[in-house]
């Protein structure tokens, strides 16, 4: 979505994200840390995390064009359907899910429990964790790199994923978290 603002006489185009599959990572944690601010805040932030306005511009804007803006944006973000991707490509290189989480080693499993009690923060590490290199691949399985706790650069190339990716990843895991949850409560 294009965003025309007049100032001092000319013309200038910003941009909006349009599709939620534009919404990296590091925008998505930006969008998860805004709560507890007013609506207006909230609204702000959004758009600011959403887009290249910078944030004296959008103070100028009138408030049809704010509403146009939150209602494109609420629209592309209802669109979306979630679905686990086992493997992704990320600059070239294709990374997998982890194919087994029983076998998730003790390393795998104290840095996710690590980096999950700070969440907001650390979702470029767990992505990192849970998504790694694939290294053999036939139409019904895949293996992916094993895990040496060497994250730190692929957590920087995890920050420009599509948010869609790491969406899809979560709601896996709270599936997988409420039907756990009931088998445990029947037993």
């Amino acid at each position: 979505m294009k965003v025309q603002v007049k100032e001092k006489g000319k013309k200038k185009s910003y941009n909006v994200i349009d599709k939620w599959s534009d919404v990296t990572l590091e925008n998505w944690s930006k969008l998860i840390a805004i709560k507890g601010y007013s609506k207006i805040k909230e609204a702000k932030k959004t758009i600011l995390a959403l887009s290249d306005i910078p944030e004296i511009v959008l103070n100028k804007l009138e408030i049809y064009q704010i509403a146009a803006i939150l209602q494109n944006l609420s629209s592309m973000q209802k669109e979306e359907k979630s679905s686990l991707r086992e493997t992704i490509e990320i600059e070239g290189i294709e990374y997998g899910f982890h194919p087994d989480l029983e076998q998730m080693t003790l390393g795998e499993f104290v840095d996710l429990e690590t980096y999950i009690e700070d969440i907001q923060n650390n979702m470029p590490q767990i992505m990192a964790i849970l998504y790694r290199p694939v290294t053999d691949k036939s139409v019904n399985y895949y293996n992916i790199e094993a895990y040496d706790g060497k994250i730190k650069k692929r957590a920087e190339i995890m920050k420009n994923i599509p948010a869609e990716k790491v969406q899809d990843a979560l709601v896996f895991f709270y599936n997988f978290g409420s039907i756990l949850l009931t088998i445990l409560l029947s037993c």
